[in-house]
């Protein structure tokens, strides 16, 4: 109850000046509010009308409609994720306000209670002599030691609910930035889909000419497109984190490892895979402890001493492999880097498949809880820079997220891949499991055409 007395007293004496202005920024945050609800409701109607388009026999006026869908998603995926920033924007600085007045109230009280601390030492010091000198009687002198002593502790009470307080607000002020950390990179992402939308603007426009609206024609169009089974076989298949271009029917070969190893569709393991690399996310040359920014490029806490213990089990140099950098945008840095190989596993991620332990003293690898080595059957320790522990971890994952053959259950495995079982049901963040979904339809095609 004092907490909330404090804090109470705090704003009212902090903001009363401002009260004025109290109603407007109220109205503003209200407004907000109902734009961003508005657009997450036209994503959720956006993102049925393409899952129902999806499962229609495909038809040029059912491509149409996706295409016009998924441009319609990217652009309200942007707005979703501009108002979002904005509050959180908003949000921040309302926590750094909060922050400088608990902070100068801290300080003033320290004063106070330093020079009362003065005051009672000399009191302490007082000799019976020079109580009995003095003008004061007894009652009065040891009247004003209770009181320092009452004030002394009151203060000290008072300083440690502002200490809390502002521990507190300093708490919430991190989860915000995390919070704008993740929406910068997702509206770094749609940004990249402005160019995704012109290119399907152009699909849509070359469609239209080719076949001028005729389905039979668009079928001619289709049946040329597709391709052969030795375009296939001369085809790279792209990976992140220095997984390079392999060809795609060792892509093909390893995912279907992955999948017999863990029950994940090879198209969907395929499919998240290239949409990491098609999206570049966190892509960049980076030494985890290097400085970006002003801070290292890999978290020094959650992920970096267990990056260090892998690299001495696996027996390469820390200081030497590649991992990814942190986002920087307009000079700006966003979140942490850190992510490895193939799959772009955080460390702290990939010791949950790669049986990296905490014993308490430090992380050290156990082969008991390695599951990548023990679907491997091998006799090394899991390596996230090797392209098939990549692909089984990446498996493991999607399955762990939920992933089970329909086409619900894959698409949400793969928002929770991006996002976090936490994000996954958040409507700006659809158009990830949609693509993935889309990835997944024609890499399932190309498979079929390589296999016969």
């Amino acid at each position: 109850m004092k907490y909330v007395l404090s804090l109470s007293l705090i704003f009212v004496s902090a903001f009363s000046p401002l009260f004025a202005i109290a109603e407007t920024e109220a109205e503003r945050r209200a407004r907000l509010e109902a734009e961003l609800q508005n657009v997450e409701r036209q994503i959720l109607t956006q993102s049925r009308l393409v899952e129902d388009k999806q499962l229609e026999r495909q038809s040029l006026e059912r491509d149409i409609s996706l295409i016009e869908g998924e441009i319609k998603q990217a652009q309200l995926g942007i707005q979703a994720r501009s108002v979002a920033i904005t509050q959180l924007s908003d949000q921040i600085g309302e926590k750094e306000v909060v922050l400088s007045i608990l902070e100068d109230k801290s300080k003033k009280q320290r004063e106070s209670l330093a020079d009362l601390v003065r005051k009672s030492s000399v009191i302490a010091d007082y000799s019976l002599v020079e109580v009995m000198l003095s003008t004061q009687s007894f009652s009065e002198f040891f009247t004003d030691v209770a009181t320092f002593n009452s004030i002394k502790e009151s203060l000290n009470e008072s300083l440690e609910i502002l200490h809390g307080i502002k521990t507190d607000t300093i708490a919430q002020k991190d989860q915000l930035a995390t919070k704008q950390e993740t929406e910068a990179e997702m509206r770094r992402i749609q940004e990249l889909q402005k160019k995704e939308i012109e290119r399907k603007e152009h699909e849509k426009e070359q469609i239209l000419t080719v076949t001028k609206g005729e389905e039979k024609a668009y079928q001619q169009l289709l049946e040329s497109q597709q391709k052969t089974a030795a375009q296939l076989r001369s085809q790279l298949f792209e990976l992140l984190g220095g997984g390079g271009g392999i060809p795609f029917p060792d892509a093909v070969a390893l995912a279907k490892y992955a999948s017999q190893q863990t029950g994940v569709e090879a198209g969907l393991i395929l499919a998240i895979l290239e949409q990491e690399t098609n999206l570049g996310s966190n892509l960049g040359s980076c030494i985890y402890n290097d400085l970006r920014g002003g801070k290292e490029v890999m978290h020094p806490d959650r992920d970096a001493p267990i990056f260090v213990a892998i690299a001495t089990i696996l027996g390469f140099d820390a200081r030497s492999k590649q991992v990814s950098c942190p986002i920087v945008s307009n000079g700006e840095r966003y979140g942490w880097g850190g992510a490895m190989g193939p799959s772009q596993f955080i460390p702290s991620t990939w010791a949950v498949y790669g049986g990296i332990v905490n014993t308490g003293s430090g992380w050290v690898y156990s082969q008991a809880d390695d599951a990548i080595r023990r679907m491997n059957g091998s006799g090394n320790p899991a390596n996230p820079f090797n392209n098939q522990d990549a692909f089984i971890a990446t498996a493991l994952l999607l399955r762990d997220n939920g992933a089970n053959g329909t086409y619900a259950g894959n698409r949400m495995a793969a928002l929770r891949y991006y996002a976090g079982w936490g994000g996954a049901n958040n409507p700006a963040n659809a158009f990830y499991g949609d693509q993935v979904m889309n990835r997944k339809t024609r890499l399932d095609g190309d498979i079929k055409v390589l296999g016969g």
